[in-house]
Parts: C-alpha cells; structure tokens; sequence
C-alpha cells in the first residue's frame, strides 16, 4: 500500500499536469565559417510548412552571400528535437537546386573531402550523435551566393484539444528576403496562431487552410505557433513506395487520468553522467526532480555510480524520510569531466530499479549498455538541448521503462513521469500487414501511433493497452484506399530506426540499409551532393532521377577501368617492395661523406623507379599538385652535398629467407626525447601547484579551454609527470568529447593513449575513427597498431592486411611499404605465427633495422616533413631520401595524416638529429595547431626492440621543431 503522503503528492501533481506544459525549445540552423573575417550573412529566407493530420513537413531555404574576396567553407548546424527527423536536403548547381542523395556515411565524408580537393562543389549533411546534424557546404565564392534547401518531418505534439505546430523564426542578423508559406490540408477550421508574427490570416483553399506572409528586411525572435483541431477517431494514411504500401496510423488513446502510481523501489541505482558533456545540462533542475522524487518516495536505498570515461565504484547512500542531504551533496560537488561511456559499469542484483541521469552521448569504450536482470526496470532522465534522446528512450522502454524529457521549471511534472504507472502498448499485432513498428510503447500527448507495411488491401491492428496490471485490446482496420500521405513510408522507417538503437552496435547494416532505402542521414548514412555526374561514376553512387540515363552509359566502361587496376595492384605494391629489399640488403659506407669530386652521377634505373601503374590503381582521378610539386620553396638545404649517386641497388641473387632468425640488429644506442614545453597561460600556474592541487587547478582553468586538445593534452602529461595516471586519462578522454566524431582529434586521442601504454584504451577509440574513414589507409593503419601494442597479433595482422590489399588514393604516397615493415616486424615477433593467407607471399619478408623514425599527424590536407640529420652532418627528408651512409626516407606525403619513415639498418656511431618541418596546407577550414606523433625504434623488427613515442604541435607553416637525438655508440 502506497504511503498517504505519496498519494497527496502524485493527486497533486496529476492536478498540475491538467495545464499546458511549456515544449522543449527549439533552434533554427547556424552557419559556421571560421575563416570569414567578415561574417557570411543569410540573405533570403523561404519556409514552406505542409501540415495534415497530425504530422508535418518543414522546408527551410537560404541564401547565404559571402561578402568576404575570398573563397570559403561553412558548416550548417542544426539540431532537431527527439521527434523530428531530416527527410533531404538539396544545394544549388548550375543555378538549380540538386536533390542529396543517401550514402554510407564514412564513405559520404571521404568523397566530400576527395572532391573538395578538386576546388568542385559539394556538400555533405550527416548525423553527429543524438538528433544533432551538420552539413559541410563549399565553396561559398567570393562575393557570392549559395543556395541550401533543407526538409525535415515531425509528429504534432497534442496539448488539450489541439496539436501544435512550433517554427524557430530567431535566426539573429535578420534576412533582406523573407517568405513563409503555411498549408493545412483537410482542416475543417483554420489554425490559431501565436508568439513570433503576432496573428496570420488563413485563407480557404479546396483541402485546408493556406497563408502567405513576405517581408523585407525581416528580423523576427522566437517560434510561430500554431494551434489547429484535433480528432479522437482513429486516422489512417499510405503511402506507395518502392513497391510497398506503408499506412500510418494515429489512434488516440485514454489512460486513467488521475495518473496512477507505481510502487516505489525499495534499492535504487542513480546512474549519473559525470562525463564533461553534463556540465552542458540543466543540473540545478536535474537536482529539483530528485528533490520531489525522495520527498515521494521517503525511505530507499540508493546506490551512486558515476559514469565517465572508466568504471568507478559505487557509493551508498541511504535517504531517510526524503533526507538526501548526503547524496545531494555528493551531485552538487561533482566536477563534470572525462570522456563518456556508458557501458562502463555492472548491474547489482539486489537493485529494483535504475534512473540514468545523462544526455546519451556515450563516446568512450567499446562497451554495450549492461543487460539487466529479469524484474529491473530502467529510467532515463535528460535535461540537455544537445543530446541523444533516441538512444535514451531506445534503452529505457527495452527495460520497461521510460526517459523523461526535463523542463527547467516542471520538476514536480518530471518526477511525477518517473514514477507514474503510465498507459503502455504491451504488444501489436496484424493481419494483412506486417513489420509492424512503432513511435514509441506510451502514448505521445494521448496519441499512439503505429506503421507498417500491407501485404493484403485490407488489414487490420490489435493493440494490446496495459496500466496497473489491467489489459484492454483495441482493434483498428487498416485499408490500403486510405488518404496519402507523403511522411507514411518515412514515419514508418523512423520508427523502426529508434527500436534498433538500443543495439546500434549489433544493428549498423540494418541501419545503413534503411538509411539508404529512404535516403535518411541516420548514425551510418549520409546525405550528398556533388557537382559532375564523374563524381557519382567515380564513386559508385546512384545520382538523383534525372541523371541515372547517363549515368548508366557511363558505368559499364568504369568496371572495365577498375578491374584491370585491381589485378595489377598487387604486383605493383611487389615491385615497390623488392626496390626497398635491395636498398636493405646493400652494405653502406660508414665514413664520412666523400669530396664532391669522388661523387658519381645518379645512372641505376632500377632505383625506386616512378611508380607510374601505382599512381594509376590509387584513384581513379588526377592526383592534386602539392606545394612542392607547384614550386614552394623548400626547407633550408642539405649542410652536406647530396649530389652523389646512390649505390647499386640491385637485389642480391641469394634472397634470404622470408622469416629467418631474428638477429641483433639493436646498436648500442640511445633515445633521448626533447621534452615538449608550451608556453600557454595555464602552463605555469599549473607547473606551480602541488600535486594535490594540480587536478583542482586544471578544473578552474578548464573553462577557458573547453575547445583545446592542447590543453587536455598538456594537462594529462603533468598529470602523469605526477603519477596521478587515472586522473590523467580521464583529463586525457575529453578529447572524445571536444567535437562529436571529428576523426582528427580521436586520432590525436588514440595515439596519446598508445603513447601513455593503454593500447586497450586506444583500440576503440581507433574503432571509431575506422567507422569515420573506412577510405583511409590509416584508419587500418592505427588501428592495427593498437591490436600489436595490445598483443592481438591476428587482429593486427588482419587491419594491416587491409593496407595492402586495396588501391589508396594518390595522396597516400608509400603507405604500403611503411606498413608492411611494420605487419612484417609483427609476424616475425610472434610466438605463435599468425594467418597470413591475405597477405601476397611475396610481400612476406622482415626487414630488421638498426634505426627507425615515423611520423604521423593529425590534419588533413597539411604538409609535414621529417627531417633525420646522420652524424656526417647530411640530412635525410623529402628532398634528399637517400643519405651516404644507408638512410632512406619514404616518399613525400603532402595530403595529410602521415606516415612519413625513416630507415637506417645499420647506423654508424654518433648522434642522429630528429626534426619535424611544417611545409604548408591546403585547408579550406584551418584548424589551429597541426599535433604530430612522432615513433622512434631502436632495433626496429628485432626482439630486443625499443620504442618511444612523443606528442607535439607545430603551429605555423614554416616552423621546425627539434623532437630528439638517437646516440649510438
């Protein structure tokens, strides 16, 4: 029996649910142009809102001028509320808007990035996490205009007698032309309007109601409402599409009104998102809801498990006749940091129930969401504007509960959600139809709604209503003559798209497939444009209608092109690979660089001759120029002539064996690390602190550098200067939370966390970056690196594969050779041999050397060279590859990302100087400083090999900075 109090205060708050409840606010979209140094204005502003039934469609136009002499690239932000979803978009070509089309979202972001290059015009719209979108446009010309067409659908949320249509006007800066169209189809009464434009006059049209406003000059705030009647009969609509007929169906549905109660738990788990993202939520507001739900539930264990970056004990809390001061204290004092992982914990069995306070934006780890046992239920609670919401409710309503969207000012209202015994759909069924999905288990403001797909003209649905342990069925028909309606096919793809994210993990390909069926941008699809039907040839993408004639004339002779590159690629990579065994198998003088006069001319065609089939089977398309190739300067020259010819290269006719045994190819040698010093602010009050304080003191200046990876990365090293190594890497973690799914920053993250010995750690976080650029070698690359450096030897072996085994595009100059040094190192060190079956038996041979320099870095587009300066005083980097003694220096990469290698097997005694160069970039938005990760080995493919790593950031084009010095003795 519920306690009288509790009853009082429930009665109470079902009273106060009786009124309007204030909605979630929403935003328009933002342009970000970094580089603007006059900002890009919108210029024009066209709406269109098509409303029938109680569903809507929004299409959003703008115009943005660029005012600036120069060329630009923005980034559209916009994110949507949990119900609303984006159905296209579409950017002006040749003065005409072209549709997007769907495509894989890694895929999506490397096709953007390729054509770019080109100086073309493309644009790109693709989910973050939660309902949070962005879309990449360029060029914005100079002087000029672009043209972004967006659309996007949404259920109308009932309130009373009337559902509710909300449209951000706030745009800020105001528009020179504004035009907003409003059609109400099948209205029997036109709609009320309120807040932004004051009242709007609806005409009689033949279906509904329409009305047109236009304005110059136009600068409005806040959201247009509008109110129109609703219905409590059943509505059905379909829709054909793709060979389906889909239906929709609208049923509203009543509860008990005086909102019933559920027994409260006896043991409570408050999981509470302590990651950096919750400084970004209402916590104040979060902490009045607690303060209702303990007054109601009085007496209850609870137990606190804190959720960043790792799993963190939990603590027990009792809270006694409502009395949470403990606990309350304990929230209030939390300091928001880290990076989030959701998964990171374990269920207790004698837990009742869970609330999960958090915004859903889960970055960190590989960990699915914990299964709970049979009988737990599980809460979500969010409070934040930018959040993933769909994953919230996924979780909550498979564990039979549900999340609860805060309002700052209805605390009573959301703890009254969490513990009410609300009206839930049990179960569904059909005849006549099937794959049957639905918006969501409780009713949405009295309204379920449920789709599916008709396998008869007539079909009819059994719903199933369960409250308080009572069930009551309701029978709905379903007829395939139905009004149309254009959202039914959509609404029922979205529908199934939120079942499926609660095991996003173990239903990617479903998701993919349903994004590109209906051209949705979900977590694994995008949404593109691109300016020349070759691009879409290029790339294998279906183009918008109007283009697939041509488009099909062309494709035949593509395949032809591509199955001759993929035959030859292997005996290329064969080639390239049997120039650098010979280059390792010839013996170098070790004495000092010889007069000018003894030098011979460079006559031996068999050296690293131009890889001319190569470059063919990496793209399709003409490589871009670099810097270099177009006649930059380049860096300062050589101190000692590299005019001399290099030696006879030719492969000796006795091949060693591919794996012999490993020898000591490790020189007495050292590696000493120039320590990286930023000159920054925060940096010497935080060198001052104590050890006790210095995590106090990073907390205070985080503020002021929420947006730096320099900071974290910077702070994380003092950390563990200091041995406080956990603290250290969840400091470190907030890269993954800087900017959702940026691969370059969860790059910088991974290598730091290799660097720092969590291979564990930096696995995942290379997952992701895979997921983010499935068409970059080094997303392969890193992460079988990381499956090494945790002794996975197959799993690395099998990502280095990947590598080999498919044409790169011509800015990954020699990437092959550098990994396969690496994939073969691997394999030669193993205990037990790896499968090795993908691999071509050709390429199978370790390489050992005495001296080994990698460089990688984070930028796309950007220029970095590694300079080696031998004990002879010549340098070897991109200009001179070949050194007197035996150096070599892979080929020039000029497009971003590394790796560049140096090689030396055996070294002659003295001191080897470490440089990195920052040539130049191509960038179209310029980050700020380029991080670089630099590896050193001694003894590289030998059991007794050593490596260090070192972190540090160039900042201006131009700039070198000294990383270290091998000494060999």
């Amino acid at each position: 029996m519920l306690r009288p109090l509790f009853a009082v205060f429930l009665l109470s708050v079902s009273m106060m649910a009786q009124a309007l409840t204030p909605l979630p606010p929403i935003m328009p979209p933002r342009l970000i142009v970094p580089r603007a140094q006059t900002p890009v204005r919108l210029q024009s502003l066209r709406i269109t809102a098509d409303i029938s039934g109680g569903l809507a469609q929004t299409t959003v136009e703008m115009v943005f001028h660029n005012p600036n002499a120069v060329q630009l690239e923005g980034e559209l932000q916009f994110p949507l509320l949990p119900e609303q979803r984006v159905t296209a978009f579409a950017l002006d070509i040749d003065g005409a808007l072209r549709p997007a089309v769907p495509v894989e979202k890694a895929k999506g972001r490397l096709i953007f990035e390729q054509v770019e290059r080109t100086r073309v015009d493309p644009a790109l719209l693709e989910t973050t996490q939660g309902n949070n979108f962005k879309l990449r446009v360029y060029p914005i010309p100079p002087h000029g205009t672009r043209t972004v067409q967006l659309k996007y659908a949404e259920p109308l949320p009932r309130r009373e007698a009337q559902r509710l249509y909300r449209l951000p006007l706030a745009y800020g800066g105001g528009v020179d032309e504004f035009d907003l169209a409003l059609n109400v189809h099948g209205a029997s009464a036109p709609p009320q309007t309120r807040g932004a434009l004051g009242s709007v006059q609806f005409e009689r049209q033949q279906d509904g109601y329409r009305a047109r406003i236009a304005k110059t000059s136009f600068r409005a705030d806040g959201t247009l409402e509008l109110a129109l009647p609703t219905t409590e009969q059943p509505q059905t609509f379909v829709q054909e599409f793709d060979g389906d007929t889909f239906f929709l169906s609208e049923i509203a549905v009543a509860g008990d009104n005086t909102h019933p109660v559920r027994l409260p738990p006896a043991v409570l788990g408050l999981l509470w998102d302590s990651s950096g993202s919750g400084a970004q939520r209402q916590t104040d507001a979060e902490l009045a809801v607690l303060d209702q739900y303990f007054k109601t539930v009085r007496n209850v264990d609870v137990r606190l498990f804190r959720l960043r970056d790792r799993a963190e004990a939990s603590q027990r809390f009792r809270v006694v006749n409502g009395n949470w001061s403990a606990l309350r204290a304990a929230l209030a004092a939390t300091a928001y940091d880290g990076a989030s992982a959701l998964g990171a914990w374990k269920p207790e069995a004698d837990v009742n129930e869970y609330l999960l306070v958090s915004d859903g934006l889960s970055n960190y780890g590989d960990a699915p969401f914990p299964a709970l046992a049979k009988g737990q239920r599980l809460f979500a609670l969010n409070s934040a504007l930018v959040s993933d919401s769909a994953r919230l409710s996924a979780l909550a309503e498979r564990n039979g509960g549900r999340l609860v969207q805060l309002q700052a000012n209805q605390p009573a209202l959301a703890a009254q959600a969490l513990l009410a015994d609300e009206l839930q759909l049990s179960d569904v069924s059909a005849t006549g139809a099937k794959d049957i999905s639905f918006e969501a288990r409780e009713p949405q403001d009295g309204m379920l709604r449920v789709a599916g797909r008709l396998t008869q003209a007539t079909a009819e649905l059994t719903l199933t209503l369960t409250q308080q342990g009572k069930s009551r069925t309701v029978t709905v028909p379903v007829s395939g003559s139905a009004p149309f309606h254009p959202l039914a096919a959509g609404m029922w793809a979205s529908y199934r798209l939120h079942a499926l994210e609660a095991d996003y993990d173990l239903k990617r390909g479903e998701i993919r497939r349903l994004g590109q069926r209906f051209g949705m941008p979900t977590r694994e699809t995008s949404l593109l444009v691109l300016d020349r039907l070759e691009d879409y040839l290029r790339y294998d993408i279906e183009p918008p209608a109007a283009y697939k004639e041509a488009y099909a004339k062309l494709k035949q002779n593509r395949w032809t092109q591509r199955r001759l590159i993929a035959t030859q690629h292997s005996d290329q990579i064969v080639r390239e690979f049997e120039q650098k065994v010979a280059w390792w198998e010839k013996s170098y003088p070790k004495s000092g660089l010889p007069k000018q006069a003894d030098l011979k001319p460079m006559d031996d065609p068999q050296v690293e001759a131009a890889p001319v089939l190569m470059e063919a089977a990496r793209t399709l398309s003409a490589p871009v120029a670099s810097p270099k190739a177009m006649g930059s300067p380049p860096p300062p020259p050589a101190p000692a002539p590299a005019a001399y010819g290099r030696a006879d290269l030719r492969r000796s006719e006795s091949a060693a064996k591919p794996y012999p045994a490993l020898g000591d190819e490790t020189p007495n040698a050292g590696i000493q690390l120039k320590k990286w010093s930023p000159n920054e602010p925060y940096r010497a009050r935080m060198k001052a602190a104590k050890g006790a304080d210095l995590y106090a003191v990073y907390l205070d200046e985080k503020p002021n550098y929420t947006n730096s990876s320099a900071f974290f990365l910077d702070s994380a090293d003092m950390l563990l200067e200091q041995g406080q190594r956990d603290l250290a890497l969840r400091v470190l973690s907030n890269l993954a939370e800087m900017d959702l799914e940026n691969r370059q920053v969860l790059r910088i993250l991974g290598y730091r966390l290799l660097q720092a010995g969590e291979p564990a750690l930096a696995i995942p976080v290379f997952k992701q970056v895979l997921r983010l650029a499935e068409e970059e070698p080094q997303s392969y690359r890193d992460l079988g690196l990381a499956y090494a450096a945790a002794g996975q030897v197959q799993p690395a072996v099998d990502q280095l594969a990947e590598v080999l085994n498919r044409p790169w595009d011509a800015r990954f100059a020699e990437i092959e050779l550098v990994t396969l040094a690496e994939l073969n190192a691997i394999v030669a060190k193993a205990a037990v041999k790896p499968d090795t079956s993908r691999i071509d038996p050709r390429l199978l041979r370790n390489l050992p050397l005495a001296l080994r320099a990698v460089l990688t870095w984070d930028a796309d587009n950007t220029d970095i060279d590694l300079w080696i300066t031998d004990p002879n005083g010549e340098k070897c980097y991109y200009a001179n590859r070949y050194t007197y003694q035996g150096g070599r220096m892979s080929r020039d990469f000029t497009g971003g990302y590394g790796p560049e290698e140096f090689s030396l097997r055996v070294a002659k005694p003295g001191k080897y100087r470490v440089e990195v160069n920052s040539f130049g970039h191509r960038q179209q938005i310029v980050a700020g400083a380029t991080t670089v990760q630099l590896r050193l080995s001694i003894g590289f493919g030998t059991a007794k090999q050593r490596d260090q790593m070192v972190t540090l950031r160039l900042r201006d084009t131009g700039s070198t900075a000294l990383v270290g010095e091998f000494e060999v003795n």
